[in-house]
């Protein structure tokens, strides 16, 4: 390679990383502002994320601070876990501007429903976790706490559950996407998919039983989305392979 094509070169490779560094930034500030405006209602959000247990809490539980500083520190992680899920489509947007002038025409028409459906079945994930897992699984517990036992929770380990949950059913929910994603770059066919099936229920489940809490009623609340989901993007796949043209997909 001559001097000026590798000049040429490390100019190009500078210049993309310029243009990274501009568009995390960029992303930063989104999140940062997000946060920023979050925060006055920071005390306000943990009530609306606790109400779920408060609500099945039985006479005389509450929630409470065992450590000094929880009661600060833990509004402010979750003002900025919050900050960071509504900004998300900032994120992305940023991501997407950086990779998209080096994708193909028909990559580009895949890869905007893509990203913009992870993000709405991300947000359907928390959203399910929310109105229907949280409530079952905190009435489940409440039930069986032992008589004579005050079901009294740290605010810090609420939120670390609440978090974990919600990312696990955020992920979940991602299964359409993944599916897509992987008959788009031709690692599987359709077929292969349907003929997978039983293999992926078996799969749910088992997922399902180590990411939720020891009780039936939550891993069948997250495995059934999950089977429903995988036939979602069966037919996804199917679509798309009737549209795309077969050089085109792995091109």
């Amino acid at each position: 390679m001559s001097a000026p094509d590798e000049e040429g070169g490390e100019a190009s490779f500078f210049s993309h990383l310029i243009e990274l560094r501009e568009r995390l930034l960029k992303a930063l500030v989104a999140v940062g502002i997000v946060l920023l405006a979050l925060l006055p209602f920071a005390n306000k959000l943990y009530g609306v994320l606790a109400e779920p247990l408060l609500r099945n809490l039985p006479a005389g539980g509450q929630l409470v601070a065992i450590e000094v500083a929880s009661p600060f520190f833990t509004p402010l992680k979750l003002a900025f876990f919050t900050a960071l899920v509504v900004a998300m489509p900032a994120v992305l947007y940023q991501l997407w501007a950086f990779v998209a002038p080096g994708l193909y025409r028909h990559e580009k028409r895949l890869a905007m429903p893509i990203l913009a459906s992870s993000v709405f079945l991300f947000y359907l994930g928390c959203a399910f976790a929310y109105f229907l897992v949280l409530p079952t699984v905190f009435a489940f517990l409440a039930k069986i706490t032992p008589q004579g036992v005050a079901m009294m929770t740290d605010i810090s380990k609420y939120l670390d559950f609440v978090l974990v949950i919600f990312f696990a059913f955020g992920l979940c929910f991602e299964v359409p996407v993944a599916v897509v994603i992987l008959v788009a770059l031709g690692w599987v066919t359709p077929k292969q998919l349907v003929e997978a099936r039983g293999y992926v229920i078996v799969g749910a489940f088992v997922v399902a039983a180590v990411l939720t809490p020891p009780d039936v009623v939550s891993q069948i609340l997250l495995a059934v989305p999950m089977c429903v989901l995988y036939e979602v993007g069966v037919v996804a796949a199917r679509t798309i392979t009737k549209r795309t043209p077969p050089n085109s997909v792995t091109s």
